[in-house]
């Protein structure tokens, strides 16, 4: 199982804050998101990480090469991170990525490891973590099928028929990778489409016989961290079992 970690955005909306540092090396707690996350992943038995940065990306790299020097890390740089959004960041993952189980991340989530903990240990081999709260038209909404599995995921999709948000944690089996891949080389190859959310071509996979399985995991504490009034809700609200 390989880790992607996407890290290449600028997130102007918590600016000034990453004025000079990236999203993912802001802390928390006393520790960085980044390092959570590599600890938390680490705890859970995976020690194989592909990272894709971007803007500051030195910062990321030097970071990551002298506090996890044991664990093997593959960086990928998105040069074009400014003008594109994360899904080019996973089409930039492909050659270390397609055709492998893989645990999906953005690298902007505050979480529980136990979140890792209970996706990996589902008998699901495609299955994502969502976080039941009150929603707005920010969240990456998901709207479920009879059977449990995702039928919508959108910012965009009915919030009065939304179960939920995803938090931005996927597990991906061989064949729901070797899949992703090839929608996306539509997608970004054909359609242009660099500059939208990696959901979408979650979506563009369903009617192709290809769905996540839903993972509640309210009881878990998770946040995303997009503005300024995010990280600072966040230093209020993270539990004192994750310091």
């Amino acid at each position: 199982m390989k880790a992607v970690i996407l890290a290449a955005g600028i997130a102007s909306r918590l600016r000034p804050l990453t004025d000079n540092c990236p999203k993912c090396l802001l802390e928390i707690g006393g520790k960085c998101l980044l390092q959570r996350s590599f600890d938390g992943l680490i705890k859970n038995g995976i020690n194989d990480f592909v990272v894709v940065t971007g803007y500051l990306h030195e910062q990321i790299e030097g970071f990551l090469n002298e506090r996890y020097s044991g664990v093997n890390i593959k960086f990928i740089h998105n040069e074009v991170y400014s003008s594109t959004n994360n899904i080019y960041s996973l089409w930039l993952a492909r050659k270390e990525a397609e055709g492998e189980d893989v645990l999906l991340l953005d690298s902007d989530i505050l979480f529980d490891p136990q979140i890792v903990a209970r996706l990996l240990k589902s008998e699901h081999g495609d299955i994502l973590a969502l976080n039941n709260h009150p929603l707005g038209e920010e969240e990456i909404k998901i709207i479920p099928d009879s059977e449990g599995r995702v039928a919508e995921i959108s910012k965009t999709c009915s919030i009065a028929d939304a179960i939920g948000e995803s938090i931005g944690i996927e597990r991906m089996s061989a064949s729901y990778t070797t899949a992703l891949y090839k929608e996306l080389e539509v997608m970004i190859g054909q359609e242009g489409l660099d500059n939208v959310f990696y959901e979408r071509a979650f979506e563009r996979l369903i009617p192709q016989g290809y769905a996540f399985y839903v993972e509640d995991t309210t009881d878990l504490f998770s946040i995303e961290l997009d503005t300024v009034e995010d990280f600072n809700s966040a230093k209020e609200l993270i539990p004192q079992n994750l310091y």
